[in-house]
């Protein structure tokens, strides 16, 4: 009893006053009508809407139960808890020319603004380039970036290498391709690499970004690729099925078709004006060794002669 009467000794100056017997109002009630139920003042208002929820951040990796993955599937704004790197182009390097020694900066950007000299490279800064798993199919230097090059391999990659860089040399590697790539040209500013390859397609990458900017897709093999001299904007294909095919990057399709029943294109070259492209071919099989270059008219979409025109025709014509 004693504790009983001390658990209830103490009142608030907002407690009612005890009746008779020391009991209050709500003791009294409790104690007389013990079926009755109290009615509450607000028994009446409209209850607050509870807050919904809010499903909590997994672990990458973690265990997600059953109730937390009908929460997430019940909101598409959630981020997503394993999300998936998008990027195509791991940045492994440096592309700027910021890292090459004094030395050979100096003899490149020399060499950029005159466009002249030995092709030769000195034997004093050749240098080797490890990278790709399998075999190089092609390799091309940038127009405007002479320390930049970039190969096409057998083991699905595009690399682009600083290639005097003291550090890193393979500065990035574009992951684009499904299959072998056979072929990559840089875009005239340097920006872009276009690349073809075995999985049907020819692709123009962002280089600094690795970012995909446009896919060209085919029915055949592309085996190489070529811009228009004249018109970047244009580029050539030719594949494993003899399709040339010259597209406008611009509006993303093939604007001009040269037909001709040969084998594999092998390799694709513009005259200096632009009105003319050669093309060799893989004729073995046909034993057609007159037909292997063939000289088209690039607007008419015509080889300039029923004809295929031998070695020496081809360097009369060129010249």
């Amino acid at each position: 009893m004693d504790l009983l009467s001390e658990a209830y000794s103490t009142v608030s100056d907002d407690d009612c006053a005890a009746g008779p017997g020391g009991e209050r109002p709500e003791q009294r009630n409790l104690i007389n009508h013990p079926h009755k139920r109290i009615r509450s003042e607000t028994s009446h208002a409209i209850p607050a809407p509870l807050p919904m929820p809010v499903p909590e951040a997994q672990i990458p990796g973690g265990y997600v139960s059953k109730r937390q993955r009908a929460a997430l599937s019940s909101d598409p704004k959630l981020p997503d808890t394993n999300p998936v790197s998008r990027s195509l182009s791991p940045v492994i390097g440096n592309l700027s020319d910021s890292v090459l020694p004094h030395d050979i900066l100096t003899t490149l950007r020399r060499h950029v603004k005159d466009r002249v000299g030995s092709t030769r490279t000195p034997q004093s800064i050749s240098v080797a380039l490890n990278g790709h798993a399998k075999s190089v199919n092609a390799v091309q230097w940038s127009r405007t970036q002479a320390h930049l090059l970039a190969s096409a391999g057998m083991d699905h990659t595009v690399c682009i290498w600083n290639v005097w860089s003291r550090d890193q040399k393979r500065a990035r590697i574009l992951n684009c391709h499904h299959a072998a790539v056979k072929d990559v040209k840089w875009s005239d500013d340097g920006l872009s690499v276009l690349s073809c390859g075995y999985d049907c397609t020819s692709r123009l990458v962002d280089v600094e970004n690795g970012i995909e900017l446009q896919i060209f897709k085919e029915d055949q093999f592309v085996e190489v690729v070529k811009f228009l001299p004249s018109n970047f904007n244009l580029f050539i294909s030719g594949g494993s099925k003899g399709q040339l095919k010259l597209w406008d990057i611009r509006a993303g399709k093939v604007v001009h078709n040269y037909v001709r029943s040969l084998g594999p294109i092998l390799d694709i070259e513009f005259t200096v004006d632009s009105k003319q492209v050669i093309t060799s071919s893989d004729v073995s099989k046909s034993n057609l060794s007159e037909n292997a270059i063939i000289v088209w008219d690039v607007s008419r979409e015509v080889p300039l002669s029923n004809q295929g025109l031998g070695h020496r025709s081809i360097s009369n014509e060129l010249n």
